[in-house]
């Protein structure tokens, strides 16, 4: 029943997340509406929602969790090898993690995804220092109603997310990094 329940939460925050920009009331909600443009106008805010425990494997098929990003803000965006959105959205989610080194900057790949395929991937797109995290049985993405891809999460140092934008977007851009650098001073 429970999982029901969270897997409804999420669906909900998912159908609406992308309606009205800034719409969720989380606590930054007033003070970030000016800063969502550009593809930022995609990004709703969220009340703070805690991510749930999940189990990922590493390149080398060892297992790990979210749990060591805790304490930072993390730039949480599942894709997949066979995405041409998610094709075009990574090198910016590179040039983020280069731009703003204090943010984590996580990509996990859901479903079938070989590690191969996912290197092969990375090299083609010029992604030089992102984790390869895989969620193979897509169990973390349906806890998090992630219903298509590429979604990507803002997770707060706290492991909430606060913020969640569907589709694929450039957040490498002036917008991106401001409206990141606003969740942080906050």
């Amino acid at each position: 029943m429970r999982k029901m329940l969270l897997v409804a939460l999420y669906t909900a925050f998912a159908v609406g997340a992308n309606a009205g920009g800034a719409n969720a009331g989380g606590a930054n909600a007033g003070s970030l509406e000016g800063l969502l443009t550009g593809d930022m106008k995609k990004l709703a805010l969220v009340a703070p929602v805690a991510l749930p425990e999940a189990v990922l494997l590493d390149g080398a098929g060892l297992e790990t969790s979210l749990a060591q990003y805790k304490g930072k803000w993390v730039v949480l965006n599942f894709w997949a090898t066979w995405c041409a959105p998610c094709r075009k959205e990574m090198p910016a989610l590179q040039r983020l993690a280069d731009a703003m080194p204090k943010i984590a900057v996580v990509p996990v790949a859901t479903g079938r995804n070989d590690v191969g395929q996912i290197v092969k991937f990375y090299a083609e797109a010029g992604v030089t220092s992102l984790p390869v995290l895989r969620d193979p049985k897509s169990a973390l993405a349906h806890q998090m109603a992630v219903l298509g891809l590429p979604v990507t999460l803002i997770v707060n140092p706290e492991g909430e997310e606060v913020a969640r934008l569907i589709g694929d977007a450039e957040w490498d851009s002036d917008e991106a990094q401001a409206v990141l650098k606003a969740m942080m001073a906050e």
